[in-house]
């Protein structure tokens, strides 16, 4: 009796072949049908499906203490969703690990137009995060985003969008004060943070 492995669920074998694209519509028809999963860590790109790295202990432990932290600090006309499916085109979404925008309009409002703020938090998608994501971000004129190094503490901090990528970046150790433009009363410092 032969064993075979289990199939793997990314491919790469239609490298260079044309492939179907779906819609923002379609996934979430598929996820409301059962095909993928509420919790399923994919975005979807340019209408391609793109599995996303695991959440690290980093991670997990420095967006909990970001959480705490800004809770209390959001002023009363901002909300902030974490990991939301952050819907920016009719083909493409991503899920970033916060995001700030008008209570006003609320979740249904959210979009590249509204967010005041996107925060990265990664560990094994640094590369990922710093690279690829962030120039789609620059291209939906995503105002300021973030990318938290969880493993280093370090952030980098983006700002000018062009449909290119950011005209304007800067980096920041753990001490830095790390002050948002549109929202300065959620600065903080990453070595001010509590983490459990």
């Amino acid at each position: 009796m032969s064993v075979h492995p289990p199939v793997p669920r990314t491919t790469t074998a239609a490298e260079g072949l044309p492939r179907w694209r779906f819609t923002v519509a379609e996934i979430d028809r598929m996820t409301e049908l059962g095909i993928f999963l509420e919790d399923d860590r994919i975005e979807l790109i340019g209408g391609e499906i793109v599995p996303m790295a695991s959440k690290g202990r980093h991670h997990e432990i420095l967006k909990t203490a970001l959480t705490f932290f800004w809770v209390p600090r959001t002023p009363g006309d901002l909300v902030f969703s974490t990991e939301t499916t952050f819907r920016l085109s009719v083909d493409t979404f991503l899920e970033p690990d916060f995001v700030f925008y008008p209570k006003a309009g609320g979740w249904a409002g959210l979009s590249a137009d509204t967010a005041r703020l996107v925060v990265e938090v990664s560990d094994s998608s640094l590369g990922y995060d710093l690279g690829r994501k962030s120039v789609l971000y620059a291209g939906f004129g995503i105002g300021e985003l973030w990318v938290i190094d969880a493993v280093r503490m370090t952030t980098r901090i983006h700002r000018d969008p062009t449909p290119e990528g950011y005209r304007k970046t800067s980096d920041h150790a753990a001490g830095d004060r790390l002050v948002p433009e549109k929202i300065p009363e959620i600065a903080f410092a990453l070595s001010e943070l509590e983490l459990h």
